[in-house]
């Protein structure tokens, strides 16, 4: 199998450090809010990945940590923690809140078909593990207490910046009138790993330690969380590119200073679900969730098959156009299934031969839109029904898409033609107002749906394409 590798910046044969097992580590939400479809999409990848490695014939063991302390509103250690403001924003009790956005996460989870983590945590669970990484990296000399404070001191590593490939110069301070200089802290870099009371007196989740009342910093979770169900060594890690830094940064330097060893050599990062108007993101308070797209009246299963047309390296445009025509493909392919006869024996030759496309084809850096043409090429080969359902199931246990499972419901002919002749009468009155443009988008509207409408000398004809 070859994976892009962050940490190389190239394409890599992955080989993982025990032959046949993979180690997975997965950024978890940080459950203040719903998860809109921009962070869905970067779980949608991982899953792809884990149903490839398996694929591969591989087992392997994902885990996923659930941050429900911790997370700064800004990835520099500053602004109040996020659970917090969700709390204030609820008038609930932080637990309360993460008790709430986990289970609706999950329900998106589940919704997209994607296979739950052999192992899901929160980060509260594990405070005795972040205090005694704490406690090591002090006695080793890589951290320091400041200002009833503990920081990590980067200045004690040959190089900090591997992952990012950034540099000290490039760490502006004060960039925002919310964001001050710490200066508790010996170098720019630095970050925190325990906050005590003396910063943050109105939080609400606190707990004992040798440096006072207090809770940890965000990038000390994920290792400690990795290392008490994965050990010493994982073979990927991954998350979104934002994750790319501080926090996966941040993550390298903790592992390494307290292990003494490198602790992982793949990074997997996904690119950002973006609107016309940039990055999908939750800070103005008006995103997209996978609720909303329901309430619309889309299939989850259909966003799903959105994300996998594009590969998870590149960013991927939303819009309700787009999805719209994705989501009558879908519909299409699932009722074309549906109509694969089980009768009659399968041709192994066949069967193992486009085994071996597909194969090639997700093993390739996870290539979906590759992998989708070899299905297609599957549906229209001469190959007899049993064949090509089993080669359905077979593709469909890495795309996730219930091919052979989901219901999607024909509209009746009736329906359907009541519903294109209205459409046709609309697009007549757009003509004759001379509105051109909703002329063509009520043809495009229709064309999304497997309409073609055909302009003659008797007037205007439509079949289905």
């Amino acid at each position: 199998m070859r994976l892009y590798n962050t940490k190389t910046k190239k394409i890599e044969n992955f080989v993982p450090r025990e032959e046949g097992f993979v180690s997975i580590y997965t950024c978890g939400p940080t459950v203040y809010h719903f998860a809109h479809i921009g962070n869905l999409r970067t779980y949608l990848c991982e899953d792809v990945l884990v149903r490839t490695l398996r694929y591969a014939g591989n087992k392997v063991k994902r885990v996923m940590n659930i941050t429900d302390v911790g997370h700064l509103s800004s990835d520099a250690d500053t602004g109040e923690d996020k659970m917090l403001k969700g709390a204030k924003r609820e008038h609930k009790t932080v637990l309360e809140i993460a008790k709430q956005y986990t289970d609706a996460f999950f329900e998106d989870f589940q919704a997209l078909n994607m296979v739950m983590p052999d192992v899901v945590e929160p980060a509260t669970h594990c405070i005795p593990e972040f205090i005694h990484m704490i406690e090591v990296l002090l006695e080793k000399g890589y951290a320091y207490k400041a200002g009833e404070n503990v920081y990590f001191d980067t200045s004690k590593l040959d190089n900090y910046y591997v992952l990012s490939k950034q540099n000290e110069e490039e760490l502006k301070v004060g960039v925002r009138d919310d964001v001050d200089e710490d200066s508790n802290k010996r170098n720019k870099s630095d970050f925190v790993l325990w906050f005590t009371k003396s910063k943050f007196e109105d939080q609400e989740l606190k707990w004992d330690s040798p440096w006072g009342n207090g809770y940890p910093g965000w990038h000390i979770e994920c290792f400690c969380m990795s290392m008490k169900h994965l050990g010493e060594y994982i073979d990927i890690h991954c998350g979104g590119v934002d994750n790319i830094f501080p926090h996966h940064t941040n993550e390298i330097a903790q592992s390494e200073a307290y292990l003494g060893h490198p602790w992982c050599e793949h990074w997997f990062h996904v690119h950002h679900l973006v609107e016309k108007g940039g990055k999908m993101s939750k800070s103005s308070g008006d995103f997209l969730t996978l609720s909303l797209l329901k309430e619309k009246g889309y299939d989850p299963l259909a966003y799903r098959y959105f994300c996998l047309q594009s590969h998870y390296r590149k960013p991927l445009e939303f819009s309700y156009d787009v999805l719209d025509q994705m989501s009558g493909a879908y519909k299409k392919l699932v009722n074309r299934c549906a109509q694969l006869s089980a009768e009659g024996e399968v041709d192994q030759a066949a069967f193992d031969k486009y085994t071996e496309e597909f194969k090639a084809a997700v093993c390739d850096d996870l290539n979906t839109s590759s992998a989708f043409t070899v299905l297609f090429d599957v549906l229209k080969s001469d190959i007899n029904d049993a064949t090509k359902r089993k080669l359905v199931e077979s593709f469909d246990t890495v795309l996730g898409l219930e091919l052979l499972n989901a219901s999607v419901e024909e509209e009746t002919d009736s329906e359907l033609e009541a519903y294109v002749l209205a459409k046709i009468e609309e697009r007549k009155a757009a003509k004759k107002e001379k509105d051109f443009a909703k002329a063509d988008a009520i043809r495009d509207e229709l064309l999304a749906k497997g309409i073609a409408l055909e302009d003659t000398r008797e007037g205007v004809k439509w079949k289905k394409v």
